[in-house]
């Protein structure tokens, strides 16, 4: 191996390899997670097997002790649902790892940073998050939406109950202030969604209480007319 110096001084030699860290890093938390859920490695392989993607008990073991060359995301991502978890949690187990490698020939960094950053949680410098932000933004606007809409609902309840005018005015007030801000949701809400239809996008799908977001032209026309 040629050795690459860092800017410590040390050389790449002096870190384990990276795949093997990350590799390892999976292993030792399937391993863990599986005896926490009191599973054998015949159980966790019947349990892949129900999934639809068989990896069987000796894969498992070779993978937990080490002999396994290679390990594909499409067995850790099965990995971690059989073992009902998330796949960043076996990639960078918080708590169990104190510190890993995010690439090759870079420094260790604690393994709570290493998996902000994999999620997108803790930005990076130069790095394009994509639409993600917007579609963070689109499922905070639906939350407020539905929210607005529930609180104004049971605010007419109130308001057709009360005892007194007094209450029933404050009922309508509260009624009329929660429709204000679902229509203020949902019209952001709909500039949000036809943003992401002009950039190629697919906006995520509506709850039915919100069916009347979209414009009949953005749901009756396909996608690839619209662009």
């Amino acid at each position: 191996m040629t050795q690459r110096g860092l800017d410590d001084g040390s050389t790449e030699d002096d870190f384990p390899e990276w795949v093997d860290r990350i590799q390892s890093n999976v292993a030792g938390e399937v391993r863990r997670r599986r005896k926490e859920m009191g599973w054998s490695a015949q159980e966790l392989a019947d349990r892949c097997e129900q999934l639809g993607r068989p990896i069987p008990r000796n894969v498992i073991a070779n993978m937990e002790s080490g002999r396994r060359a290679s390990l594909p995301l499409v067995d850790v991502m099965v990995l971690a649902a059989a073992l009902e978890t998330y796949p960043v949690c076996l990639i960078f187990p918080v708590g169990y790892v104190e510190q890993t490698q995010e690439l090759p020939f870079q420094h260790l960094v604690p393994t709570w940073d290493a998996l902000r950053h994999f999620t997108g949680e803790q930005e990076l410098p130069n790095h394009d998050p994509g639409l993600v932000p917007d579609f963070e933004h689109h499922a905070s606007l639906v939350h407020t939406a539905l929210a607005a809409l529930e609180e104004e609902e049971e605010a007419r309840f109130a308001a057709r109950t009360a005892t007194s005018r007094a209450q029933q005015e404050e009922a309508e007030r509260k009624r009329a202030n929660y429709a204000d801000q679902a229509v203020s949701a949902k019209y952001t809400l709909r500039h949000v969604r036809r943003r992401l239809r002009e950039e190629g996008a697919t906006p995520p799908e509506l709850p039915p209480t919100l069916g009347d977001v979209d414009p009949e032209h953005d749901r009756d026309t396909p996608q690839e007319e619209r662009l």
